[in-house]
C-alpha cells in the first residue's frame, strides 16, 4: 500500500518540481561512471625507459607497455586475460618483468604470473607468454617482499601446506623455483625484511587474538613487543640504521596510534609523531628508497594532510600544487633513482588525470585522464558533515547533494562502508557521482567502528552490530530529516559486505524507516557467516569473536542470532533488492540465498541478481553494469530518482542471465538446519 501511495503522490509531485528539474545536469552514461577506464594504473620501469599502464584488450583490462616518451598509441597489449581484468601489477626490480596475481572467479586464490616485455613473439602470438609462477589450486599466494639485493626474486607466502597459515618462501622469478625458507608452525602472520633485503621481524597472532611482534635470531624467534585485542602495533619500516624500526602502536593509554621509533635489540621506544591537532589515528610513513630517510608522514582527516619530512621534495610538490590548484595530490610511481615520478591529480568532481613530473627540470607533463568523457562540470562536490548518534558520539559522514536543485525534501540514500573495520574518505566516489545525478542526496557515515578515529571509536563497535552500530546510521538519516534535506518517506539503504549488512539490519530492525534497499554481497545470518569465513583468515578469528560475537558460548551465540537480520526477516516491509557473487570466499552465496528463501516463503517479493564468474564484489563490468542498470531502476521505482533506460545490447543479455527466479533458490540442508 505505501509503494502505490507514494507513487499516486510522486505523479501528483511532478507538477512542483519541473522548474528546478530543468536545472539538473543531463543524466549521465552508467558506462562513464563504472565501464572501463581508458587507461589507468601507471607505473614506470625502474630505469624511467618504459611506463606500463592497464588499458581493455579484447573487451578486458589488461597491461600494455610502450615506451615512457612515445604517444599511447604506440604501446603494445603485455597480457591477454579475457576472464577476468587485470587489476594491479607491478615491474620486478630490474625492470625485465611485469607481474601479477588472478584468481579464479572471484575465489581469491591467488597465483602470482609473470610476463617478459622482451619475449620476441611467436607468428601468430599477439603477448607475450604470461607464465603462472605458483601454478596451485586452492592456494592463496601472498607477496612479502620485492628484494632490490636479489631482483629476480620474489619472497611469497604460500599455504599450501596448512590452509590458515603461509610458509615462506623464496620464489625464482625467471625459472617458478620455489625455497622454503621458514615453515610458520607459530601462527606467524607477516614478516619484515630490512633495507637489505634480510627477514628481521615477523608478527605473530596468537589465539587470544593479541598481537606479538618477534625479532628473527637466526632460527628463532624472539617475542619482543605485545599489544591487546583492543590494541594495534604494526612496522612501518626500517630506519635508516638499519636497527631500528618505525613502529605504529596505540598499546597502553594512547589513544590515536603514534609513530615511534623501535630497536628491537633493546626493546627501547623513541616517540617520533602523533596527529599535531589530536584527532585522528597515525596514517603512514613514505621512506625514500635512495636515502631510506622519511619523506612525509599522513593523516586521513576530513581531508588528507601531509608533513613533510623532506624539504627538497616539499618544494617539489608545492611547485606542482601550484600548477594544479585545488586538486589532491598523490605520488603512485617513481624510477629507481627517485628523479622521475608519475603524480595522479584528483577532487572528490573529478576522478583525475596522471602527470609525469622530473625533479630535475622540475617539467610536468599530462599523460591521461582515466575517464576523459565524464563530464566533470556536472560533478557535484563532496561536503563533511557531522552529527550525535544515539548515545551521542559524534559521527563523521560524507554527505553529497544533487546538483541543480535546491538541498530540500530530496531523496535520500545512505549508502554505509564495508568491513566494517575500514573508513570512507574524501575524494571521487563513483557511486556518489551516480546516485547524485540521479537526484539523490548520498550520506557515507563513518559509524563507530571505522578505523582512523582513535582506539576508543573503533571499540565501541565491539558486538554493536545491528545495534550501536546501525543507530550511527539511523541517527544520520534522522539528521538529514531535521535539516529538511531528506524527505523522510523516500530514503533508501545500498552497501556491500558490512555495507549490505547495515542495509539488511536497516529493513529488519528499522522496517519504517527505508522505502528502498539494494544490499550487495550481504551478510544475513552472522553464525554461518562466522562458521564460513576463510581458513587464511584464521589469524583474525579471535578478532571477529571479541568484536562481533562469539558463537561458541550461549551468550554469544543468542547476541548473534538476535543481531541476524535473516532472524527478522519477518519484519521486513522495503522493497529488496539482493546481489550476489556465487564465488565470494568472504560472504558465501549462502547468506543471500537465506534471506531470499526467507522472503519467498512469506510471498514477499524481492528481486536478485547472482553472477556465477564473481567473488566479493563484481570484476566484470559487464556484471557490474548489469547490476547498476537493474538497482537505479529499482531505486527510481522507489525513491522517484531519474534513471537511464538504455543499456547496451550485452549488459542487457547478461542481466537476463545473472537474474535469479526466487522460487528457484534452494539451500543446503547444513543452512535449512542453520535455519531452523
Amino acid at each position: 500500500m505505501r509503494i502505490n501511495l507514494y507513487r499516486l503522490l510522486l505523479v501528483v509531485g511532478l507538477l512542483v518540481p519541473l522548474a528546478t528539474q530543468a536545472q539538473q545536469p543531463a543524466i549521465i552514461d552508467r558506462q562513464l561512471l563504472f565501464g572501463d577506464p581508458e587507461i589507468s594504473g601507471a607505473q614506470l620501469s625502474p630505469d624511467g625507459t618504459f611506463m606500463s599502464f592497464i588499458k581493455p584488450y579484447k573487451g578486458t583490462r589488461n597491461i600494455w607497455v610502450k615506451r615512457t616518451a612515445e604517444p599511447f598509441e604506440a604501446a603494445k597489449p603485455m597480457t591477454a586475460d579475457t576472464t577476468r581484468p587485470v587489476r594491479g601489477y607491478f615491474w620486478s626490480r630490474n625492470g625485465k618483468y611485469l607481474l601479477y596475481s588472478q584468481d579464479k572467479g572471484g575465489d581469491e586464490n591467488f597465483n602470482v604470473y609473470a610476463v617478459n616485455p622482451a619475449e620476441t613473439l611467436k607468428p601468430g602470438q599477439d603477448v607475450p607468454t604470461a607464465r603462472d609462477l605458483t601454478q596451485l589450486k586452492g592456494v592463496r599466494v601472498a607477496i612479502y617482499n620485492v628484494p632490490k639485493t636479489d631482483p629476480n626474486a620474489l619472497y611469497i607466502g604460500l599455504n599450501d601446506r596448512d590452509k590458515a597459515w603461509h610458509d615462506l618462501y623464496k620464489l625464482n622469478i625467471a625459472t617458478g623455483e620455489r625455497t622454503l625458507l621458514r615453515k610458520n608452525t607459530g601462527r606467524i602472520s607477516g614478516w619484515n625484511f630490512d633495507w637489505n633485503d634480510k627477514v628481521r621481524m615477523a608478527s605473530r597472532s596468537p589465539q587470544d587474538g593479541s598481537t606479538e611482534l618477534l625479532r628473527v635470531d637466526g632460527d628463532s624467534l624472539v617475542k619482543i613487543y605485545s599489544t591487546t585485542l583492543e590494541e594495534a602495533s604494526y612496522v612501518a619500516g626500517f630506519h635508516k640504521d638499519n636497527k631500528r624500526v618505525y613502529l605504529v602502536t596505540n598499546k597502553g593509554n594512547r589513544d590515536l596510534t603514534q609513530l615511534v621509533l623501535f630497536d628491537p635489540a633493546t626493546g627501547k621506544e623513541e616517540p617520533i609523531e602523533t596527529d599535531p591537532l589530536k584527532r585522528v589515528d597515525f596514517g603512514g610513513i613514505a621512506l625514500s628508497e635512495v636515502t631510506h630517510e622519511p619523506i612525509y608522514t599522513t593523516y586521513t582527516d576530513d581531508r588528507l594532510r601531509r608533513i613533510w619530512k623532506d624539504k627538497a621534495f616539499e618544494k617539489d610538490f608545492a611547485l606542482i600544487q601550484a600548477k594544479l590548484p585545488g586538486a589532491d595530490l598523490y605520488p603512485a610511481s617513481s624510477t629507481d633513482d627517485e628523479q622521475l615520478w608519475l603524480i595522479v591529480a584528483t577532487s572528490a568532481t573529478d576522478p583525475g588525470a596522471t602527470y609525469l613530473f622530473n625533479r630535475k627540470t622540475k617539467q610536468l607533463t599530462l599523460q591521461y585522464r582515466p575517464r576523459p568523457n565524464l563530464p566533470i562540470a556536472d560533478l557535484a562536490p563532496m561536503t563533511v558533515v557531522r552529527y550525535k548518534s544515539s548515545d551521542g558520539l559524534e559521527i563523521p559522514a560524507y554527505l553529497t547533494l544533487p546538483k541543480g536543485v535546491p538541498a530540500k525534501n530530496l531523496p535520500l540514500i545512505v549508502f554505509p562502508h564495508g568491513g566494517p573495520w575500514a573508513r570512507d574518505v574524501y575524494g571521487f566516489n563513483a557511486f556518489h557521482q551516480f546516485l547524485a545525478n540521479r537526484g539523490y542526496a548520498v550520506l557515507s557515515p563513518n559509524f563507530r567502528a571505522s578505523t582512523g578515529f582513535g582506539k576508543a571509536f573503533l571499540n565501541a563497535g565491539n558486538k554493536q552490530w545491528g545495534d550501536k552500530m546501525q543507530d550511527d546510521i539511523t541517527w544520520g538519516v534522522k539528521e538529514m530529516v531535521t535539516k529538511g534535506i531528506a524527505d523522510p518517506k523516500r530514503v533508501g539503504i545500498m552497501g556491500g559486505s558490512y555495507g549490505g549488512y547495515a542495509t539488511l539490519a536497516g529493513v529488519t530492525f528499522t522496517p519504517d524507516l527505508y522505502a528502498a534497499a539494494v544490499a550487495i554481497v550481504a551478510p544475513s545470518n552472522l553464525i554461518t557467516l562466522l562458521k564460513s569465513i576463510p581458513p587464511y583468515w584464521e589469524a583474525g578469528r579471535k578478532q571477529f569473536y571479541e568484536r562481533m560475537g562469539d558463537p561458541n558460548t550461549a551468550e554469544g551465540k543468542a547476541q548473534l542470532e538476535r543481531q541476524s537480520p535473516l532472524n527478522s526477516a519477518g519484519k521486513i516491509k522495503t522493497p529488496l533488492m539482493v546481489v550476489q557473487g556465487a564465488n565470494d570466499p568472504r560472504v558465501n552465496k549462502a547468506e543471500s540465498d537465506q534471506i531470499v528463501v526467507a522472503l519467498r516463503d512469506r510471498n514477499y517479493p524481492v528481486q536478485y541478481i547472482c553472477a556465477p564468474d564473481e567473488g566479493h564484489g563484481f570484476a566484470r563490468p559487464v556484471n557490474n553494469m548489469a547490476m547498476l542498470a537493474a538497482a537505479e531502476k529499482f531505486l527510481a521505482a522507489q525513491l522517484g530518482g531519474r534513471y537511464q533506460e538504455s543499456m547496451p545490447a550485452d549488459v542487457a543479455k547478461r542481466l537476463t542471465e545473472i537474474t535469479v527466479d526466487p522460487k528457484t533458490v534452494t539451500l543446503s540442508k547444513t543452512e535449512t538446519a542453520e535455519k531452523k
